[in-house]
């Protein structure tokens, strides 16, 4: 009966992260009426957690800052990095539309943002950008904010390890905090622990959603439509099961609430999907609790296998690492825990200044028996349960390319986002200075990146290629734009903003 509703609006938006927001804002700029819900108890959804990292070419704010890059030159390293994964004019449109939209946001008082300097994830492809196509926006002090913080998902270090909220308002936790700013001056309808579940279509058109809220099950029809932007599938384990997505739900960085409803709706609705199996992967530091967390900026240390190898450029942007680590582990030469190898330089804590969920006590990981030590490497091989001869020769072969100043096996160093956090010194740090250590590692992931189809619009596709009027999709919610790459830090927020906007700005004109 497609014909009873309990309520209506022009535009209802499925989830709350920078993606849905932004498609919130953008229509409620418009002049349509928009109603937000969002599953969990609070707004943000992963983009709360993260830096806030947006990959837009050529915008503004870069310019501004003196930057010459050109957009021909950043849809050149798109294309190579991408290839025909995913369709060019999908490709064009996320690389087209980033800084038009840094104009769009910045004629708002609310939005403002800053350059920050992050190289390209794949420095010798053509044209990538040693400094980056990157910005952020500038912090907020939580006054400004006021009760709309509560509101707020909490970083991830408060979320998860119960740390005191910061005193700024940073990163991705500035993103949602404008735009929730913006929303609100726009009299925007947002609802949290409101779940969307079912999407109800009319022939070739999808009218509305069924959502779940504190007060019961309701239907809401949508007179332009509805853009699911609600992140992806990371934490459900039954459906990364059913897709064969590696790793494991507990070690994903997104929400609890990323279970993938909405996109599993778009399912039912007809909607076809791509990219299934893929993540925004990394490597994770393995903590007391068992979880491995999203893990980046490596001073030192290497990364070896069940043989005690190296396989890995251990400076790499954490998605190519992620990848080599699914490619070992189907290999059978990789199990989980792998090791990361270091000396006493800096005493036994692992040289990782970046781990999402803050380290604890050191010695809550050594009694778990993740942060192991040993006066020689033999004896630390042994514990760590690979060849001892092998794992000596290992560093040998390393120290010797630190004393060089180049890797020959892996290229450490070679590309600017190699050195980014390496200091003066560079990244090939030797390990000689005893007791040797070693700390434990599994695979996380930012989220998944599989999910409905759509073509540059927006407009979710389905099986027979044809647009689902009426329904569109964003973010993790759609069919990523990257295909099975990531081509730069904030690729994926930036991604998701781009989409969203686009989404409203179509249903604003039908």
């Amino acid at each position: 009966m497609t014909g009873v509703w309990d309520e209506e609006c022009d535009v209802l938006v499925v989830g709350s992260g920078g993606g849905a927001l932004t498609g919130a804002y953008t229509a409620a700029r418009e002049g349509l009426h928009v109603i937000v819900v969002e599953a969990t108890d609070r707004f943000g959804g992963t983009t709360a957690y993260s830096g806030g990292g947006l990959w837009f070419p050529c915008n503004a704010v870069l310019r501004r800052a003196g930057a010459t890059d050109t957009i021909e030159d950043a849809k050149t390293y798109f294309h190579a990095v991408v290839g025909d994964r995913t369709p060019r004019e999908l490709q064009d449109a996320f690389v087209d539309t980033g800084a038009p939209l840094v104009d769009y946001l910045e004629s708002d008082d609310a939005f403002a943002f800053m350059v920050y300097p992050w190289p390209d994830y794949f420095g010798s492809a053509p044209k990538a950008s040693p400094t980056g196509r990157h910005i952020m926006p500038e912090p907020l002090e939580p006054a400004r904010l006021g009760a709309l913080r509560d509101a707020l998902r909490p970083p991830l270090g408060t979320d998860r390890a119960g740390h005191p909220l910061p005193d700024v308002v940073r990163g991705g936790q500035a993103l949602i905090g404008r735009l929730l700013l913006a929303l609100t001056e726009r009299s925007a309808d947002l609802r949290r622990e409101t779940v969307c579940d079912e999407f109800v279509r009319d022939g070739d058109t999808v009218t509305g959603a069924v959502v779940t809220g504190p007060d019961g099950r309701y239907r809401i029809r949508a007179r332009r439509g509805v853009l699911v932007a609600s992140g992806g599938f990371e934490r459900n384990a039954e459906m990364r099961a059913r897709y064969g997505v590696p790793g494991d739900a507990r070690d994903a960085m997104g929400p609890e609430g990323n279970l993938g409803r909405a996109i599993q709706a778009g399912i039912d609705a007809g909607a076809a999907t791509d990219l299934m199996t893929e993540a925004w992967w990394s490597p994770g530091i393995t903590h007391p609790d068992g979880t491995s967390t999203f893990s980046l900026w490596f001073t030192g240390g290497i990364f070896v296998d069940d043989d005690g190898e190296r396989f890995v450029n251990e400076s790499w942007p954490y998605d190519r690492i992620g990848r080599v680590i699914i490619e070992r582990m189907a290999a059978g030469r990789l199990t989980l825990p792998y090791w990361m190898i270091y000396d006493d330089r800096d005493g036994p804590r692992p040289p990782v200044r970046s781990t999402s969920v803050p380290l604890g006590d050191t010695r809550a990981y050594e009694d778990a028996g993740l942060w192991l030590s040993a006066n020689t490497l033999e004896e630390l091989a042994g514990r760590i349960g690979v060849p001892a001869g092998a794992l000596a020769e290992t560093v040998k072969r390393f120290n010797a390319f630190a004393e060089a100043g180049e890797d020959e096996d892996f290229r450490r160093g070679d590309e600017p986002y190699d050195r980014a956090f390496a200091g003066d010194g560079g990244p090939l740090v030797p390990i000689e200075t005893g007791p040797f250590h070693a700390a434990a590692f599994g695979l996380s992931d930012l989220g998944t990146k599989g999910g409905l189809r759509t073509d540059a619009t927006a407009r979710v596709l389905d099986t027979s290629g044809r647009v689902i009027k009426g329904l569109y999709a964003a973010g993790n919610s759609m069919a990523a734009v990257s295909g099975t790459a990531y081509p730069g830090g904030g690729n994926p927020i930036g991604a998701c903003m781009v989409f969203a906007h686009l989404a409203a700005l179509d249903m604003a004109g039908r």
